[in-house]
């Protein structure tokens, strides 16, 4: 599957656009990650954009979510792919590089919007790896990004300060389209 062809199913399938710019975040984190880590780009690019292919349809029923995923691209994806996606949300043991990048990528992207949104600015530009880090410690701000998987990013072989940088410096890179 190439990325033309997951933009587009994702975009048919999914009708939120808030939900469509944290796809894209998380794309586009995977995307550096991966470059940072040397590995395939455009693989863990499409495990960002596919990850919550399924999100809509499955909101009600979570138990579900990424197992329809997993459904539609089985004969569409690699298998790894496929694994890469559903271990997001504990669907799957973390093995590889790529399943440790999903599940702290995804938290990331929400946290640093919730971030840039504070701001007067509501933009990327102020925000810094300290400014982040200041925030991580307030428990009820964005209480819904998982403190414990962006903290995984020690299985990834990169410290707390590392990721957030790579993170904000990927976000920062589709700004536009984020709208921030």
């Amino acid at each position: 599957m190439t990325r033309n062809e997951a933009l587009e199913m994702m975009q048919t399938r999914i009708t939120n656009i808030n939900l469509r710019k944290h796809i894209l975040a998380v794309e586009t984190v995977m995307k550096h990650l991966a470059r940072e880590l040397k590995a395939d780009e455009e693989k863990w690019g499409l495990v960002g954009l596919l990850h919550d292919l399924d999100y809509e349809e499955t909101k009600n029923t979570p138990d579900r979510h990424t197992l329809v995923t997993a459904e539609l691209l089985k004969d569409k994806v690699t298998q790894e792919i496929i694994d890469g996606i559903k271990s997001h949300n504990d669907k799957k043991e973390r093995v590889s590089l790529m399943e440790h990048a999903i599940y702290c990528a995804d938290p990331v992207t929400g946290f640093l919007v919730a971030c840039a949104l504070i701001r007067p600015e509501k933009k990327l530009a102020p925000i810094d790896v300290e400014f982040a880090k200041n925030r991580m410690k307030e428990k009820r701000f964005a209480a819904g990004a998982s403190r414990e998987a962006m903290n995984s990013c020690t299985k990834l072989g990169l410290d707390l300060d590392k990721f957030l940088q790579i993170s904000i410096d990927a976000m920062r890179s589709i700004s536009g389209e984020l709208g921030l």
